[in-house]
């Protein structure tokens, strides 16, 4: 008999016997279950190995058995949810539970955390979105950036810890000069395919940079001895090693999958491949042909939730708010801000009485005053002065300035983010006090980056992550996609621009990172409003989760310690 089956069965004797313990007989029984005498005996005697009953025959002739019920109809329906909710089908599971999605949240919630199955150490989170795109050269979110960094490399990385360039699918590289660069290759690395990483595997993904302004100097990319690539630039970079670190120089196959599949099932040759990408579950596997040290957790299970949106990670069952006693403690301030990029080329701040306006009215002191921060979760903002914490950059707007005659502006920001509408509504407030509507456009991040609808927009309401501590990272937010050269008038953007390629000539020059966030926020071209305290937090046997830059963990170094026997 089924597992199902049996269940049915209990289920009818259950309710036959409101769940009360009853003397009756196996006569009594066969009818409330349209079955034999025999088959009976055999229902309950796998009833009774189960658990779920207890059977006491009667001796003697008339004499009654004794039905002792030890679980409920109630009981083995959310057991049975509860497998299915660990085998991931969240639909099925909550159609067993009668669509009660609060029951839900509950199994979900239980079974988050550390596990061990079939000998597999696995790390499950929680997570508020889908992750629909993992194409590392089209806009990523943070956490998409994040784990883009788990599933590819590049010839360099940035070593998380010490904050130095390292060699990553490269072992080696020198420069012949400025213009001049080889690297040469780890042998016998493999895609998670199962396919040897080649040459042309490297010119080909190094090509594809081209078309991005930050890699707009690679001239010309070859490969004049098997396993070594040379690249010679336009322009003199002393500083290509630490480019090459960029999320975006990561290594795809020669044959690149363009279709909608490959942004969800990613090929690289990482230490973890996704096996699994929908909107109830993203699942990395530890890649065991990884030419790396091997990852120590297994799987890392990342459970897509709606609203369980906080402030950190917490493979726990617990609840945040109750976990939480000193920000200091678990928490780190995102290397980052939310802000407003206003659009000075083809937008209302094109006029500079529109651009004072903004300015004046619409700072994160204002913003922050009119926000309901009970619909942002856990989410702990404070006030921005500046896009990375510890700058202050103030522009020059004076107190008070005249609201401009146009009634309404167009704002953008991307799908799917927790605070970005409740911004949106304190901008609303604040216009509508003005006598201003609001436009609001909710669109995909792809299309908030790469400008699709850049005519028609006034402001973006957009966030910034770095991928590390380095000032050189501030670059890769600011040439992203020309998301700010779009939209900044173009001697400006120049200017900076020739700030950096001077900076890459000369090794002894400091970046100049801090100098363009002071010009962008001074112009008025961005307005910077929050900084959000982000981080990992986990008691217990789980070792090795520091948070990053990022608010998340690098996975490679997550393991798992045994409790001491009693």
């Amino acid at each position: 008999m089924s597992g199902q089956r049996l269940k049915t069965q209990f289920q009818r004797l259950y309710t036959h016997f409101s769940g009360q313990d009853s003397d009756t007989n196996l006569q009594d029984i066969s009818e409330v279950l349209f079955c034999t005498r025999r088959n009976v005996r055999m229902v309950i005697n796998k009833m009774v190995e189960k658990g779920w009953i207890d059977w006491e025959p009667a001796i003697g002739r008339g004499k009654q058995s004794r039905l002792v019920f030890h679980s409920t109809d109630t009981e083995l329906q959310y057991n049975h949810a509860r497998k299915l909710v660990a085998d991931g089908k969240l639909e099925p599971a909550l159609e067993a539970l009668g669509h009660d999605a609060n029951r839900l949240a509950q199994l979900i919630q239980e079974q988050l955390g550390l596990t061990t199955q079939k000998g597999r150490q696995i790390v499950r989170v929680p997570y508020y979105r889908a992750f629909t795109n993992l194409n590392p050269l089209r806009p990523l979110r943070r956490s998409e950036q994040h784990l883009v960094r788990q599933i590819f490399n590049g010839l360099t990385r940035i070593n998380e810890e010490k904050e130095e360039v390292e060699g990553d699918l490269a072992h080696h590289w020198e420069a012949f000069s400025p213009r001049h660069w080889r690297f040469y290759l780890r042998p016998a690395v493999r895609f998670h395919d199962g396919s040897l990483l080649e040459s042309k595997d490297v010119l080909v993904s190094l090509e594809r940079l081209k078309s991005q302004r930050l890699f707009r100097h690679l001239e010309n990319i070859s490969s004049p001895f098997p396993n070594t690539i040379d690249i010679r630039l336009s322009h003199d970079d002393r500083r290509l090693p630490d480019l090459l670190a960029n999320i975006m120089a990561v290594i795809q196959p020669a044959e690149l999958d363009t279709a909608k599949e490959a942004e969800l099932f990613p090929i690289g040759t990482g230490a973890y491949k996704v096996v699994q990408n929908d909107k109830q579950r993203l699942t990395l596997e530890a890649f065991d042909q990884y030419f790396g040290f091997r990852a120590l957790i297994d799987v890392v299970e990342i459970w897509i939730l709606t609203g369980v949106t906080a402030c950190y990670l917490q493979p726990s069952t617990d609840r945040v708010a109750t976990q939480i006693k000193e920000v200091s403690e678990r928490l780190t301030l995102d290397e980052g801000c939310n802000y407003l990029l206003l659009n000075r080329v083809n937008g209302l701040a094109s006029d500079p009485q529109w651009q004072a306006y903004f300015q004046n009215r619409l700072g994160p002191v204002q913003l922050l005053s009119r926000m309901n921060l009970a619909e942002i979760g856990e989410m702990r903002l404070i006030n921005a002065y500046g896009l990375l914490p510890g700058w202050t950059d103030t522009n020059s707007v004076s107190a008070h300035v005249d609201v401009p005659a146009k009634r309404m502006v167009t704002l953008a920001f991307a799908q799917d983010h927790p605070v970005y509408h409740e911004v949106a509504r304190a901008i609303e407030r604040i216009l509508a006090e003005d006598g201003i509507r609001l436009k609001v456009m909710e669109i995909s991040n792809t299309d908030v980056l790469t400008g699709k609808y850049a005519d028609k927009i006034d402001i973006w309401l957009n966030g910034m992550s770095m991928s590390n501590h380095r000032d050189d990272a501030f670059l890769a937010w600011f040439y992203s996609f020309d998301h700010i050269a779009r939209v900044m008038p173009e001697a400006e953007f120049e200017a900076l621009d020739q700030q950096v390629m001077h900076w890459r000539a000369f090794a002894e020059q400091s970046c100049p990172s801090h100098d363009i966030g002071s010009v962008l926020v001074r112009s008025g071209q961005i307005i910077p409003l929050f900084h959000a305290w982000l981080g990992v937090y986990s008691a217990g046997p789980v070792q090795g989760m520091e948070p990053n830059s990022m608010g998340w963990f690098d996975f490679k170094s997550v393991w798992l310690k045994p409790g001491l026997e009693s």
